[in-house]
């Protein structure tokens, strides 16, 4: 698999996207390190670079971007697959998602899942609050409330 890197310049900081001609393999979030590779943005990238663009602009709310496989655990996949269910513009909580993959105690563990989480926006674990208030995000509370205003959600 040969790589490369293109990144997005938006409101709240630079993303990287990275991948191959057909799968995007993971998005970097602002704080993390990502540079842009030298050459041809390989296809999947430049699917990913257009809608992450469309996104920040307003003018998308669902993503076709190819997903890599990832080595992840059965539960993981099951909570991602379980975020993808989050309609734009909607919130649900950690329980919520635990309850939708059949793991009712599991609520940290789809904290940690959303954590690890290769892709986010692409797959929306900023869609998910705490029962009491916004809860985590990997790219830090400022980012995580300028994506759930972006889609209309102003939670307390």
């Amino acid at each position: 698999m040969n790589l490369q890197c293109s990144t997005v310049i938006t409101p709240v900081g630079v993303w990287g996207i990275e991948g191959d001609e057909e799968v995007v393999t993971r998005i970097y979030l602002p704080h993390e390190k990502s540079h842009a590779t030298k050459g041809p943005i390989p296809h999947a990238v430049a699917i990913g670079e257009e809608q992450l663009r469309e996104y920040f602009a307003g003018e998308r709310s669902s993503f076709s971007v190819p997903r890599a496989m990832v080595n992840a655990t059965a539960f993981q996949h099951d909570v991602w697959a379980a975020l993808l269910t989050i309609p734009f513009g909607e919130v649900r909580t950690y329980a919520d998602i635990a309850a939708a993959v059949n793991r009712p105690r599991a609520t940290r563990a789809v904290g940690n899942a959303n954590h690890a989480n290769p892709w986010p926006v692409i797959v929306p674990c900023h869609r998910v609050v705490a029962k009491s208030g916004l809860g985590g995000y990997g790219g830090g509370e400022e980012v995580k409330r300028f994506l759930l205003d972006l889609e209309g959600v102003h939670y307390p």
